[in-house]
């Protein structure tokens, strides 16, 4: 499973992203398992203080151009090491999913955090699930008696 944190630039900017499970394997071409592998085969006489040199499957992801699908919490931003969450690699040569990302909005995350994470209405309009409906299970929950508050 990956567990890795890389660094990422554009023209303007330069952001920290982790990458988890598939992630990785989408980025780098190899399963993690691999990285592993290939590591202990070239380094299985140094000893326990011997620095972890970084997997070349890593290097060569370096001066690539690739387009990340993340996942923003407030913990991604307000954490003690801040960083986005990369939930898929796109791969760059699929001219379709490149491009229904290029009209996808996202607001700034600035503004998100301000407003919460509270929607007004529906999840899913008619409209935009293609015509099947979607119910969301909060949609049939009558209000009860309040409880008390937890402590702890």
């Amino acid at each position: 499973m990956y567990l890795t944190k890389i660094s990422v630039y554009d023209n303007d900017d330069q952001v920290c992203f982790v990458l988890l499970g598939d992630a990785g394997q989408e980025l780098t071409g190899k399963k993690a398992f691999e990285l592993v592998d290939s590591y202990f085969e070239a380094n299985e006489n140094m000893g326990d203080d011997h620095l972890v040199p970084v997997p070349q499957a890593l290097i060569n992801t370096i001066g690539q151009t690739r387009k990340f699908i993340v996942k923003v919490s407030t913990h991604n931003l307000t954490g003690k090491t801040q960083s986005l969450t990369v939930t898929k690699v796109l791969i760059p040569e699929d001219p379709e999913i490149e491009g229904n990302v290029e009209n996808v909005t996202v607001p700034d995350a600035q503004k998100t955090l301000q407003n919460g994470v509270a929607e007004d209405g529906h999840s899913t309009r008619f409209e935009e699930s293609g015509g099947v409906r979607v119910k969301r299970a909060s949609d049939n929950v009558e209000a009860e008696d309040s409880k008390r508050a937890k402590c702890g």
